[in-house]
Order: C-alpha cells, then sequence, then structure tokens
C-alpha cells in the first residue's frame, strides 16, 4: 500500500459542488451550531471515505454492546477475527472496551512467544519493537502521572493516583476509561485510516483535552483525524486544525452549505455562534498549547469560556468590541493581561473596561502567592511556614540585587507610554516637532519618577513587604530561582506548575482555597465579578 494518504472527500455543497481536502491535512474539526446538520456531514464523510473509515466513539465503548458491528476493520470486526486467528483469546468479551483489553493483551503475548522463537532460533533484535500494550502504557503515564498500567493474573490492572492499591479495568472512572479506550482503539486503525470521533471532549477533563488528542494523533502520524464538535475550547487548542463550517443543510438538495477554514482563530461570528450564551468569555494573552496563562485561567474561571488571542493588545481591543456589540449577541465577555510594568492609573482604566489585571507583576508570580504556597506546601507534608519564610526570604534578596534595573525599567515603561501619547500633537512643522522632542525630556522628568521608584523598593526591602515586590517585580527566573519546587520536593519549575494545575483541577477544599486565591489576586469574588459586586 502506498505509504502516501488520499485526499479526503467531502460532502456534497450547495451549488453541486464536490470538494475535498489535500492529503497533508491530519486533523479536521467539525463545528456549527446545534442543529445546523454537522452529525449527518460526518456520516456522509464517513460513507465517502469507504474502507479508510474508523469510527471511534467513547459514549458506549465501555458498556455492553446491544449491536456488533459487521463493518470491516471496525474493533468488533478486529476482535472476531482476532479469536478466530488466536485460539487461547478470551471470546467473551462484551464491550469495545472489554475487546480492546483483551486484544492488547494477547498481541503482548504473540510478542514475547514470537521473541521466544527467535531466541531460540537465533534470530531475536537486540531491541524488541514497542507492542500495543507498551505504547498505551506510555501514554498513560503521559496523561495521568503517577499512575500506571501493570499485568497482574493474566489481566490488566491499573495503580491511580488515588491510592496504591491496583485496580481493574472496570474500577476506572469514566474519563480514564475514555483514554484508555481511544489509546488502544487507535492503535488498531487500518494503515492510514481516517479515524473520526465524534464529541472528543466527552468525558475528558478540559485541562487535558488538548494534550490528550495531540498524544493520540502521534500515535498514528499515516491516519488522519476528524472530530465533530461544539467545544470551543478544544476547537482552539488544536494547531494546524483545518475547520469545516457547518452552517445548514439543504434537505432538498441533500447538500450543505458550509466553509473550510485553514486558520484554527475563529471569526467573531462562528465564535458567538458556538459559544451562544451558554458562558460568558474570558479572553486572555498567551495560546492554548504553551503559555501558563490558559491552562491556569481555565481552572480558576471554571464558569468562563477562556479563549486566548495572543498578545496583550488584542485581548484589549477585542474585549472593548465585544462588549460595545453585547446588544447584539447578548454575551458577557472580560479580559485578562499581565501587570507587567503598568502604573495604578494604568491599572484602574483597564478594569473600569472589564479588563482583569491581577495584583502581581507577571502570571509566574501567581505561583508564589502566599496562599498558593500554603497550600502546595500542606499537599507536599511540608511546613508552610517555613517554606513561606524561606521562599519569602530568597524573593527580597533578588529584588534587593536588581532594584535599580527594575526601576529603570519601570520607567521606560512609563516614559515610552508618555511619549506615544505626546507625540501625537499636531505640528504645523518640522521645527515645532523638534522643539517639542527637546523639551521632552523636561516634561516626562524620567530621573524624577526613577527616584521615587528607587525610594519606595527600598521601603518595600526594609519592610520586607513580599506582597508589594510581587506585585513590580517583573523577572522570570524568580520562579525557578527562588527554588520553591526544590523545597516541595518536585523537580523542576515546570513540575511544581503542574502540580499546583492538578490541585486546581480536584474537586476538593485545597482546589477551592487556591481558586479563591487567585480570583482575589484579580480582585474578584469566586462568581467572577469584581469583589463586593455580584454578576447581573
Amino acid at each position: 500500500m502506498s505509504s502516501k494518504r488520499s485526499d479526503l472527500p467531502l460532502p456534497m455543497a450547495l451549488g453541486g459542488e464536490k470538494p475535498s481536502l489535500q492529503h497533508t491535512t491530519r486533523r479536521v474539526t467539525i463545528i456549527g451550531a446545534n442543529g445546523a446538520g454537522k452529525s449527518r456531514f460526518m456520516d456522509e464523510m464517513i460513507r465517502l471515505c469507504g474502507n479508510r473509515a474508523y469510527v471511534l466513539s467513547a459514549l458506549s465503548a465501555s458498556f455492553p454492546e446491544q449491536e456488533v458491528s459487521e463493518i470491516p476493520g471496525s474493533v468488533d470486526d478486529l476482535y472476531r477475527r482476532a479469536t478466530e486467528r488466536m485460539q487461547y483469546m478470551r471470546p467473551d468479551a462484551l464491550s469495545q472496551l472489554d475487546k480492546l483489553s483483551y486484544m492488547l493483551f494477547a498481541d503482548e503475548l504473540e510478542s514475547m512467544l514470537d521473541f521466544k522463537e527467535r531466541l531460540e532460533a537465533g534470530k531475536a533484535p537486540r531491541h524488541p519493537s514497542p507492542t500495543p500494550l507498551d505504547k498505551v502504557k506510555d501514554l498513560w503515564k503521559e496523561v495521568f502521572p503517577g499512575s500506571a498500567i501493570t499485568r497482574h493474573k493474566g489481566t490488566l490492572m491499573f495503580a491511580t493516583r488515588a491510592g496504591n492499591d491496583l485496580v481493574t479495568l472496570n474500577r476506572l472512572s469514566q474519563g480514564e476509561k475514555t483514554v484508555l479506550y481511544y489509546a488502544s482503539a487507535v492503535l488498531y486503525a487500518m494503515p492510514q485510516a481516517v479515524v473520526f470521533i465524534d464529541s472528543p471532549s466527552m468525558f475528558l477533563h478540559p485541562s487535558i483535552t488538548g494534550s490528550f488528542w495531540n498524544a493520540i494523533e502521534r500515535l498514528r502520524p499515516d491516519c488522519t483525524f476528524v472530530y465533530n464538535s461544539v467545544d470551543v475550547d478544544f476547537v482552539q487548542s488544536h494547531s494546524a486544525n483545518t475547520c469545516i463550517w457547518i452552517k445548514r443543510f439543504d434537505s432538498a438538495e441533500q447538500a450543505w452549505d458550509y466553509q473550510v477554514m485553514q486558520e484554527t482563530p475563529l471569526t467573531e461570528e462562528l465564535f458567538l455562534e458556538l459559544a451562544g450564551s451558554r458562558r460568558p468569555v474570558m479572553f486572555i494573552e498567551g495560546d492554548s498549547r504553551h503559555s501558563i496563562d490558559s491552562k491556569l485561567y481555565s481552572l480558576v474561571f471554571t464558569d468562563w469560556t477562556v479563549r486566548p488571542l495572543g498578545s496583550c493588545n488584542k485581548v484589549i481591543e477585542t474585549t472593548r468590541t465585544f462588549n460595545d456589540l453585547k446588544y447584539m449577541h447578548q454575551l458577557r465577555s472580560r479580559g485578562i493581561v499581565d501587570r507587567d510594568r503598568r502604573t495604578d492609573q494604568e491599572v484602574e482604566y483597564l478594569r473600569r473596561k472589564e479588563i482583569l489585571v491581577p495584583d502581581v507583576a507577571e502570571v509566574e508570580n501567581i505561583f508564589l502567592l502566599p496562599g498558593v504556597i500554603h497550600v502546595m506546601a500542606r499537599r507536599r507534608a511540608k511546613s508552610p511556614s517555613k517554606v513561606m519564610d524561606k521562599v519569602k526570604t530568597e524573593v527580597l534578596r533578588m529584588f534587593r540585587q536588581q532594584a535599580d534595573t527594575q526601576a529603570l525599567q519601570h520607567v521606560r515603561h512609563r516614559v515610552k507610554r508618555e511619549v506615544e501619547c505626546k507625540i501625537d500633537a499636531r505640528f504645523t512643522c518640522i521645527t515645532a516637532l523638534e522643539t517639542h522632542l527637546k523639551t521632552l525630556v523636561f516634561k516626562l522628568q524620567p530621573r524624577k519618577h526613577y527616584n521615587a521608584l528607587r525610594k519606595e523598593f527600598s521601603r518595600m526591602i526594609e519592610e520586607k513587604d513580599y506582597d508589594g515586590v510581587l506585585k513590580v517585580f517583573n523577572h522570570k527566573p524568580m520562579l525557578t530561582n527562588c527554588g520553591i519546587h526544590q523545597m516541595l520536593g518536585y523537580r523542576s519549575k515546570e513540575d511544581y506548575i503542574s502540580g499546583v494545575l492538578e490541585a486546581l483541577g480536584d474537586k476538593n477544599k485545597d482546589a477551592d482555597q487556591l481558586r479563591a486565591t487567585i480570583r482575589h489576586c484579580f480582585r474578584v469574588d469566586n462568581e467572577g465579578a469584581p469583589a463586593g459586586q455580584h454578576s447581573k
């Protein structure tokens, strides 16, 4: 079979056109409003793909099947053929998940028997190829750090983060079963398959959905993945994602009005259609894959749809635009930008415009808030007060060393902003502009502001004003150099951040305390409204 994927056929478009996607397309997401015809569109794509179609759904995968599929290449068909080929494999599996677990175990046994035979014949390779079970185990540990899959008395057993005891497949949570199902199933897809997945976010926690599907796709680089989703966060979490926007289905012509979009960022019109009036929208800086912002704020502002936009200017402008158009869509929106080196006056102006600004200089400083450190120290069986004292000492030491540089950077920011404003004045000739520029240094008074900042910074150091330092100290290495991860027994700063995110993902008192601490940093209450004011 050729190693090159074929073009992906698409259903009939209004007007009689029969488009297709190039073979280089690996990730397609079908999106659109409820009732637009997305499911019917996917069904037609499945029909057009013929024997390349591989359909998966976690909705009923862990329950006894009411009807066994006869479609060649389906999980049911693969299991049926495996039981015929391997007489020792159990034929009593009732659900697709059971069938996949039996197949994993049988292939593991086949691999070991083959290795033994080759070893006896003197043909054994030095490094046996990873089995499907090996790949599933690796992905499992990636998605659920601290968990493991093992073999015990002829069956698969699972060590979860909930405890040290091994549990059977039936005792896994629905989310864990979903991860196991998709990870196993894609490994058995035919070469160059088109894998169709309906509602990819179902049963999965939002914090792992994007990374999980990226990992799944890495298992089968030869396949094309087609998703049907109304989850804005899922759509935005995928890069290199071709979106097919289904607008409506014309039953008379048996054709669809749809648009193929190569760019992942959604248009305002489509975003409003997907989001509807279900949840308010929180626009943030960064991107959904690499920045801390998206991962953190999705777990902190759980009643909001969090959408990364990249730059702070884009966040400010988009929030303003959406709120100006509220009479059209009734969709509440807010923004979040880092404080950086903004003055108190700039921060208050942004807050009046529905832009949240934290009481720390940048997002990394949130992980050094006393409330966050206390919760994480307690979770790691460390003394919160001792850890806090050490962190405070290190942060103040670094700030003392860099106070002059920090003051200069703050002044530079202020001068840059003021110059942008003052240079916009109207000038009648070049001489007037030159005269204006020569007088700017006297009008801006950078040294006066610098001296005032140095005096304020000296006060913070003398009074050990830790909260004040977090508010003005822009220094990305600080989170690493203060040693918080080592004090709490983490290997790196990234592991510590992951630990905080994991704690926020739980449904317990620790998560509530972390969320309240971070929301307080933005001066909002637990509903996301300004402190002392509830959402309307």
